[in-house]
């Protein structure tokens, strides 16, 4: 079975077949929103969660959803069955289509585009799990990061200045707080209490971040939202970012220095174990 099958505006095709016009407002302006979805045993993770958010992105750039939940369903179960099912990252985008002129202006009686993917997705490398670097930067984008939308340049621009220096990622900094990572969301450990910043239009609402929230409220570790200062991230005891594909990753080095004892932390091992069980209790059919 091929694994280089996309779905592209009501039709499933090879990868090298899809094209879409010069004209399309995401290739002129970025002017669409998009997610990314975990696929674990053929099936998608938390799939109503990713098409919650997506409602809510549309909604914040004014683009019409062309599909609703069960049409959406229909389409990835389809994708992912074309891709030959196991665990994959489904790519999933939306503009608002092709105008016949570019025009910042909305156009007017124009179909969004819809297109989704699908990439092989592997566990997340014996490395990673044992502690990667980070680097704090200033936060250089919009005021609605809230929206997961395709203008991505300066995620695109903070990630490479992080490689650049050896980390793996970057965590943003604005008015002298910490919000998220430039492809993540942020959490820390402070006194034996988990702590995230809370959902604003300053940062993304994860999918995984929820999750472990979920998680350690369910287990009885201490968890809350709160703003973080780029102090006390500096000071924290652990430091952890997750996002839907790379899940929970402990920081064991920030700016150089290292976090705690600049190893993954006991409350950062309680909580990637009960990730791993969740996942599986996933696989097998017990949670949805």
């Amino acid at each position: 079975m091929s694994r280089d099958i996309v779905y592209l505006n009501g039709s499933f095709l090879p990868v090298h077949e899809a094209t879409v016009s010069v004209m399309d407002r995401g290739f002129l302006f970025g002017d669409g929103v998009y997610e990314v979805i975990p696929v674990y045993g053929g099936r998608a993770f938390r799939l109503e969660h990713h098409l919650q958010r997506l409602d809510l992105s549309l909604q914040g750039v004014r683009i019409a959803n062309p599909l609703d939940h069960v049409q959406w369903s229909d389409i990835l179960i389809a994708l992912i069955r074309h891709n030959g099912g196991g665990d994959q990252s489904i790519y999933l985008q939306v503009t608002r289509g092709v105008a016949p002129t570019r025009d910042h202006a909305f156009p007017a009686d124009v179909q969004p585009t819809v297109f989704a993917m699908s990439t092989p997705l592997t566990e997340p490398a014996a490395a990673v799990r044992a502690g990667v670097a980070a680097v704090t930067i200033d936060d250089i984008r919009w005021k609605h990061c809230n929206i997961k939308a395709i203008t991505l340049l300066p995620n695109v621009l903070m990630r490479q200045q992080a490689l650049d220096a050896g980390a793996a990622e970057a965590i943003l900094l604005r008015d002298g707080l910490a919000t998220e990572g430039a492809a993540s969301n942020l959490f820390i450990v402070s006194g034996g209490t988990v702590l995230t910043p809370p959902k604003s239009n300053l940062l993304l609402p994860g999918i995984t971040r929820d999750l472990v929230v979920e998680l350690c409220q369910a287990h009885g570790i201490p968890c809350c939202e709160a703003d973080i200062s780029a102090d006390e991230l500096r000071s924290a005891d652990e430091v952890w970012i997750s996002s839907s594909t790379r899940e929970v990753v402990p920081i064991t080095r920030l700016d150089d220095a290292p976090v705690g004892d600049g190893k993954p932390g006991p409350l950062w091992q309680q909580v990637s174990a009960l990730y791993s069980a969740y996942k599986q209790d996933f696989r097998a059919g017990k949670v949805q």
